[in-house]
């Protein structure tokens, strides 16, 4: 249940023609935030959107059809602006170039003190976000959006904002904007590894930022070693990032089979395009799996310390695996916080992993948002 306070007219009621859309990061919260962008350029099919994002994940959305332009925040470079006086002057230059571009509606999907600030900087006459932001920056805005329900899914937070802006009757809908080149890279990189068209694809993302939603590498290593004495062509591919290479490469080394291991090697549009392909993913409460709800992948979802009903796969609850235990969702982060010899993931099983990524494997309908 979401509730709107505001200090100008109707917003509903505007004929907007320059939108800025703040969600800067992490890759999960921008890929929750692409329904809203749908959203947007259905209800407003003439307007100008442009998206304020990290830069280093921009090329995600590169050359995405429903966007205008893509505005790069250098946060870390304007995190040095106390030691380095040079940096206040670009960070002035920055605000400058917002405010000429003379947006009438900023949307503050990241709810922090400095997106915030850029979207009142922008000089915006209609400033959304959320009533409950953090570090103030509710302050900004000229219109707030109290959700109630603590538990809301992370999508339908945003896509409170919907009925604020008169789109509420908009389907929910993901759209990465994955072009065709970037598919064909795909396929190319799969050939290029040994993966031919037709073989059964599990794409395996044992990587994740909170050490708490890790499952053991070595258990990731038995299941695919599981998976691949089933035969049939089934293949198995590790995924993630450059900082995940390591672990990926020690899931790797433990396998009896030889999966191929991709980690640190693709782009982000690549790694999209390539979980495209996968015939399931096997991945935690992470970016990856919210990449492969928005790519309508099958998928087995491991769950620990974290709540599914708010950050895990959008309306498919079924694709969850996790332990029932009463002090679930803890959401700690690190592995010296849990006093319970980190149960919720030593107690999934290889057996129970490699049975709900074969259930998965059987076609079925997948719900789309």
């Amino acid at each position: 249940m979401a509730r709107v306070s505001h200090s100008v007219s109707d917003p509903a009621n505007r004929a907007y023609r320059r939108i800025l859309l703040v969600k800067p990061s992490s890759l999960g919260d921008i890929v929750h935030a692409l329904p809203v962008l749908h959203g947007l350029r259905t209800r407003f099919p003439q307007a100008r959107i442009d998206w304020l994002i990290s830069s280093s994940f921009a090329s995600l959305l590169m050359g995405h059809q429903e966007l205008d332009e893509l505005i790069f925040f250098h946060r870390r470079r304007y995190g040095r602006m106390g030691r380095d006086p040079r940096l206040v002057t670009e960070f002035v230059g920055f605000v400058r170039d917002l405010r000429r571009r003379r947006y009438d509606l900023a949307i503050d999907l990241q709810g922090l003190f400095r997106t915030g600030f850029i979207t009142w900087a922008s000089a915006a006459p209609v400033r959304i976000g959320f009533r409950h932001a953090r570090e103030g920056a509710w302050m900004f805005y000229t219109h707030r959006v109290a959700v109630d329900d603590p538990d809301m899914h992370a999508v339908d937070r945003n896509y409170c904002i919907a009925d604020l802006l008169g789109f509420d009757d908009v389907p929910v809908k993901f759209n990465l904007g994955l072009t065709e080149p970037v598919r064909a890279e795909a396929r190319d990189l799969l050939q290029t590894n040994g993966i031919t068209v037709g073989q059964r694809l599990v794409a395996v993302v044992p990587g994740t930022r909170w050490a708490t939603k890790m499952w053991l590498p070595d258990r990731f290593a038995a299941t695919i070693d599981e998976l691949h004495t089933q035969g049939g062509g089934l293949r198995c591919i590790l995924l993630g990032s450059r900082d995940e290479a390591a672990l990926c490469e020690q899931v790797a080394a433990a396998c009896q089979s030889r999966p191929v291991n991709l980690a640190g090697r693709t782009s982000l549009p690549q790694l999209s395009a390539v979980l495209a392909l996968a015939d399931v993913v096997l991945c935690h409460d992470s970016a990856a799996m919210h990449l492969a709800v928005a790519l309508q992948r099958p998928l087995v979802c491991l769950v620990g310390p974290t709540n599914p009903l708010r950050t895990g796969p959008y309306r498919r609850s079924d694709d969850v695996l996790r332990v029932k235990l009463e002090c679930a969702p803890c959401y700690l982060r690190r592995l010296s916080q849990c006093r319970y010899d980190h149960r919720c993931m030593r107690e999934l099983t290889v057996a129970a992993v490699v049975a709900a990524v074969e259930r998965a494997l059987i076609p079925a309908a997948i719900p789309v948002g």
